[in-house]
């Protein structure tokens, strides 16, 4: 396994090891000597079909720090950061995750989150610092033009609330930040 650092800090690219041969193949996706940053304590898995979009997502009073991995399929992976102290408050960063290309991202607290998901069956597994709080879930407009992110599609699959979210103005007169 090997670390990045992003350009936003605290947010890391984790590059995985992959052994395979004829049979299938191992890939090592989580080691605590070298991913330490929090105390992960939740796991779940997430199946989204090609053209899902899911978030922007966060948790206003459980914040979650996110490890997130796909073991089938390719999303394209963004955040926003939302802490209000970080020099890139509002900031959006996005990568490609996939079963072929071995790399997950590690997304501190105080981040919102959303995936677009381009395979037909989309496998992704997130490791968390806490627990799921829907009650307290919040979102951000995934197609707010504040965020400056270019989404593969106008017309993603969307749940009914991730329409309904308010953009990121709103987010910052409703919390100021986290």
């Amino acid at each position: 396994m090997r670390v990045i650092d992003t350009k936003i800090k605290g947010l890391k690219i984790i590059i995985q090891k992959k052994i395979g041969d004829s049979r299938g193949f191992l890939r090592e996706t989580f080691r605590k000597k070298i991913i330490k940053w929090d105390d992960l304590i939740f796991d779940y898995a997430t199946l989204s079909k090609k053209n899902v979009l899911r978030g922007f997502h966060f948790n206003s009073k459980y914040p979650q720090a996110k490890y997130v991995t796909v073991l089938r399929g390719k999303i394209l992976d963004c955040v926003i950061d939302l802490r209000k102290k970080s020099k890139t408050f509002g900031k959006s960063f996005s990568i490609i995750l996939s079963e072929d290309n071995c790399k997950s991202l590690y997304i501190p607290e105080g981040f919102g989150h959303a995936y677009y998901s381009f395979s037909k069956l989309n496998l992704i597994y997130y490791k968390l610092s806490n627990y799921y709080q829907p009650k307290y879930e919040g979102g951000i407009l995934w197609n707010d033009k504040s965020i400056k992110l270019k989404w593969p599609t106008n017309k993603p699959i969307l749940a009914k609330r991730d329409t309904q979210w308010g953009t990121f103005l709103n987010f910052k007169k409703t919390y100021k930040g986290f």
